[in-house]
């Protein structure tokens, strides 16, 4: 197999498991995420429309799988097992978050884990960066979703 043929592959298998895990976390919630949503009588006044979830995260997952890739390719280059550790882990507790909040209605549980996935983005976006830099650029967005998301599940749990 051609070298860029390979490279081609393992960008696209990156970010498949990315949307994937996206996929996952919203077919095992048990409840359509967007109605589940809309159900939550007292969202905060900063809440967005739940149309926007779904192209965001989209973005999110293209740029989460391109980052790992980035980071993939340097394999030879570079130690890239940690980096690419925190990358699965950080996909994990993406996958649980929806579960928690959406399939099992647990908001500060929920909470406690989204926490855990900001601290594991953080330490990701750290150690990516050391590999290379372009590859932390494309998880910042990220990290500024969750961030915002996290918002949401506080304000969402404290009403409840």
């Amino acid at each position: 197999m051609k070298k860029k043929t390979k490279q081609i592959i393992f960008l696209f298998s990156f970010i498949a498991l990315s949307l994937l895990t996206g996929y996952l976390g919203s077919q095992l919630t048990g409840v359509s995420m967007s109605e589940s949503y809309l159900s939550i009588s007292d969202k905060p006044s900063f809440s967005p429309p739940a149309w926007i979830f779904a192209p965001v995260w989209f973005i999110l997952y293209l740029l989460m799988g391109t980052s790992a890739y980035l980071i993939w390719r340097l394999r030879k280059k570079d130690n890239v097992k940690k980096p690419l550790v925190f990358f699965f882990v950080q996909l994990i507790l993406n996958l649980l978050w929806p579960i928690i909040f959406f399939g099992l209605g647990q908001y500060y549980w929920a909470f406690a884990e989204i926490m855990l996935l900001m601290i594991i983005i953080v330490v990701m976006i750290i150690s990516f960066s050391k590999v290379s830099k372009a590859s932390s650029y494309l998880l910042f967005p990220y990290l500024l979703w969750v961030g915002f998301a996290s918002m949401l599940n506080l304000a969402i749990a404290l009403t409840k």
